[in-house]
């Protein structure tokens, strides 16, 4: 007997440990970077993955039949595009477009499979009360949003017990939810709850009765009822983990969530909860079977995604492969290093078209530098890198001084006290504002201060993107403090300048201007604002990487310790941080006043030239945004109005659109016109003898374009579950955890209606990421081999992957080449797409 209560606890075990790690981490609102909500299902082949989640929950992963048949009848997709879809494919139903119309017009609806909790809900008397399901998600999201708040609400609970224990109690004084439920009794059934989460999931698996093959599917679709809040429990995960700890609250929100089960069996009449478990066991018998049944008939689906895609890679294809801008012959005169974000790629090509001795280089927007940051004066420290990676250094706000700076340097320690001091009186106001009992005197009293205020927000006009760490100091003091790595010690300085000049390829030949170019966007009101920013960064700005890389880089001491290395910066060699607003498409130069005069003026200079450039990408972007047939200062007003408008939810369109990630020299890409939909990072695999570099890329920079571009897929594909919803309805939970929807509900996460569609049409094709890379497919391979993470994205069907080699480009299938074939002069494959050409 005891040996059997030890093999049942380790299934169950097991099976809570698999359905929670299907669930992909949701970061919090000012940390936003963009996730592949499918992360934890990447070990199963993609149409597998579409057919599980239709069954789990009526997910859908592919867009609907309805985008396919409107792409078809507009053009999108056509009958090259179909030709090519069934070549890759190779499904014998669908040998021609005709055959693939027709199962088109069919129905694929997969009927997802039943929870206890919908069979308990059903029946004649349950139609005069809240639906149990919706009163269960929204107990629990409430539930979760006390706990987890430790910044918006004034009245902090005691969390010291855990989540479950603290739903239990709060339950147990929930005196309302019994009667929204029409269960009025439910208190008395309240003794028999489970009094810790591994009762509770040992307790109800039992009682269900299900084979335990697929205990972890049925977790895994309770989860989804409450898949917002579930990704955030998976972000605190997700950071333990980075930490080197491990967090549960996962696991207690999964026994929650059982827990409701017993619960309401508690409560029913034995005859009518026998009836819902044998319904229930009969539902998910012959779970692998349904399986089946569900890829068979999301094969079309797959096609018609392919073809999607190859609409547009046989133009991107037609591009990578035709004839190229001739090599510049003049002496480079500036490099501009900028972030492989799809937003840069349009000011590349015009500033490169601008000045042809401007050479532009594409790097991830962190600049490889692996920081937190902590304002002057604040506790607070916040990552500056991919949300894969944990901070290895601190940047702290030094005061530097120009040397012809006049009056004396303020004194560090009393800026501190000045802005903790402003901090102290700020929490005073915002409390008095949220302490009910002032609520309306509050208003009463500071109304008139407050209607200013908010006619100023909803006022369009013209303002310069605020920096906020730093608010709260003198504008003279503010000027003088600079993101710094000055308490590391030089040789570990240098040890990181050296690494990072090397994958950025500016160990050699550089130019007299090197501007080092961060991202960042501008909106007002705006829950979602870090979203728009540095996904590189952590969801902010690339300010400070930029400025604290400048800054380390023009150290006389650290050129010294890099010449002693075999690097050597030329003299006269000024780096120059920058920033490129995204939303008004303007450059912002920082730490200038540090520079010598003649480095002045050679940064003036550019200025001159990149006024063309961004003139002409305004200019591009202006029809995406209504803005179409202005010149350009009535443009640069109407995109300043964007960004301060208060009412404004489509400050700028972000990433929407991004379909390729290229790792390639940038001399295999100038000149070409790539829409802003490309990734561009630069990479030059005779400088990588090892292949060290490109394994660096493959497992970083191509995951994190991988997860920006699935984020799109899913948000356009399945809002319900993967998008948040409408705008103009959010309300901020926790301060910066996630928004409701209303005033209830799931956690909402991904992106927001206005963030894809523009009211009459979608704004982002849901296509997977197609990765060009330019090196040996030996060293590729070898690459793919060693990782699995990267084995399975590429051989799963989470991305394509191709090869750039001579003018001509492979794709890999199945661990072999393809050789993809010049496509016809209308830019679409011809019949015989893809030919064999070995391993």
């Amino acid at each position: 007997m005891r040996a059997n209560q030890e093999a049942f606890e380790q299934r169950v075990e097991q099976a809570c440990r698999q359905a929670c790690q299907a669930i992909a981490p949701a970061w919090p609102l000012d940390r936003a970077i963009a996730v592949n909500p499918h992360w934890g299902r990447i070990d199963r082949p993609l149409p597998e993955v579409a057919a599980r989640m239709a069954l789990l929950g009526g997910v859908r992963v592919y867009p609907s039949r309805d985008e396919f048949r409107r792409a078809w009848q507009s053009g999108r997709i056509r009958e090259a595009d179909l030709r090519a879809a069934v070549a890759m494919q190779g499904d014998a139903r669908y040998a021609d477009s005709d055959s693939c119309l027709a199962a088109l017009a069919r129905d694929n609806t997969v009927q997802p499979l039943p929870l206890l909790i919908d069979l308990l809900d059903s029946g004649p008397a349950q139609r005069h009360h809240l639906p149990w399901r919706q009163a269960i998600t929204h107990q629990v999201s409430q539930t979760c949003a006390a706990y987890f708040d430790q910044h918006q609400a004034d009245w902090q609970p005691q969390r010291d017990a855990g989540l479950y224990a603290f739903w239990r109690d709060t339950l147990q004084h929930d005196h309302g939810i019994g009667i929204l439920m029409g269960l009025p009794q439910l208190g008395r059934q309240l003794a028999n709850l489970p009094a810790t989460p591994e009762a509770a999931e040992r307790w109800v698996l039992d009682k269900l009765g299900l084979p335990h093959e697929v205990w972890a599917d049925y977790l895994e679709a309770i989860l989804l009822t409450v898949n917002g809040w579930a990704s955030w429990c998976a972000y605190l995960h997700w950071q333990a983990n980075l930490d080197g700890g491990e967090d549960r609250h996962l696991r207690e929100l999964l026994a929650i969530r059982l827990a409701w089960g017993a619960i309401l069996l508690d409560g029913l009449a034995p005859g009518r909860a026998e009836a819902a478990f044998t319904t229930l066991r009969q539902g998910w018998q012959g779970f692998a079977h349904k399986l089946n049944e569900a890829h068979a008939a999301f094969a079309l689906d797959a096609l018609w995604q392919q073809a999607l895609e190859a609409g547009y890679q046989a133009k991107l294809a037609a591009r990578l492969c035709g004839t190229r801008v001739a090599p510049v012959v003049a002496p480079i005169t500036v490099q501009a290093a900028f972030c492989i974000d799809v937003r840069s790629e349009p000011l590349r090509r015009a500033l490169e078209a601008a000045d042809p001795t401007i050479q532009t280089i594409g790097f991830a927007g962190f600049f490889g530098l692996p920081i937190a940051y902590a304002p002057l004066g604040s506790s607070a420290s916040r990552p500056q890198l991919p949300g894969l990676l944990a901070p290895a250094m601190q940047v702290e706000e030094q005061l530097l001084a120009p040397a012809a700076y006049e009056g004396p340097v303020p004194a560090r320690e009393r800026l501190v006290a000045q802005r903790q001091q402003g901090f102290r009186l700020s929490q005073q106001w915002q409390a008095a504002s949220r302490w009910p009992a002032a609520a309306f005197s509050f208003v009463e009293a500071f109304g008139w201060a407050y209607g200013g205020k908010l006619a100023g927000w909803l006022r369009q006009r013209t303002q310069l993107r605020q920096r906020d760490d730093l608010a709260g100091l003198p504008a003279g003091a503010a000027a003088l403090c600079r993101p710094t790595l000055g308490h590391l010690p030089l040789a570990s300085r240098v040890d990181l300048a050296k690494r990072v000049l090397g994958a950025m390829g500016l160990n050699r030949q550089l130019a007299p201007l090197v501007l080092l170019v961060g991202h960042g966007s501008q909106s007002s009101n705006n829950p979602h604002a870090a979203a728009l920013d540095c996904g590189a960064c952590c969801g902010q700005t690339g300010e400070v990487n930029a400025r604290v890389l400048a800054l380390l880089l023009n150290d006389a001491a650290l050129r010294d310790g890099l010449l002693a290395e075999g690097i050597h910066i030329p003299q006269h060699t000024v780096f120059v941080a920058a920033l490129h607003n995204t939303t008004t498409d303007e450059l912002e130069y920082f730490d200038r006043d540090l520079l010598p005069e003649y480095a002045r003026s050679a940064l003036a200079h550019f200025e001159l030239v990149s006024q063309t450039a961004l003139r002409q990408v305004r200019q591009e972007r202006a029809p995406r945004l209504g803005l179409a047939d202005m010149d350009d200062a009535a443009l640069l007003a109407a995109l300043h109005g964007r960004a301060s408008d208060g009412a404004q939810t489509r400050p700028e369109w972000g990433l929407a659109g991004n379909a390729a990630f290229i790792i390639a020299p940038r001399s295999l890409s100038r000149g070409l016109r790539l829409d802003g939909r490309s990734f561009l990072h630069d990479y030059d695999a005779s400088q990588d003898a090892d292949g060290s570099l490109l394994e660096l890329l493959m497992t970083a920079p191509m995951l994190v374009t991988h997860w920006i571009n699935w984020q799109y897929h899913a948000s356009q594909c399945e809002p319900r579950l993967y998008g948040c919803g409408n705008k103009l309805l959010h309300n901020v939970v926790g301060g910066h955890i996630g928004v409701f929807e209303g005033n209830g509900g799931d956690l909402r996460i991904g992106l927001s209606q206005q963030s894809l569609h523009d009211g009459e049409c979608a704004m982002h094709e849901p296509l997977r990421l197609t990765v060009v890379i330019a090196a040996p497919q030996s060293r590729i391979d070898a690459i793919v081999a060693k990782h699995r993470v990267v084995r399975q994205l590429i051989e799963h069907g989470w991305l394509h992957l191709w090869q750039l080699e001579g003018g001509s480009l492979a794709r890999r299938v199945d661990g072999r080449w393809q050789t993809l074939n010049w496509p016809d002069q209308e830019g679409y494959p011809p019949r015989a797409y893809f030919t064999q050409a070995g391993k």
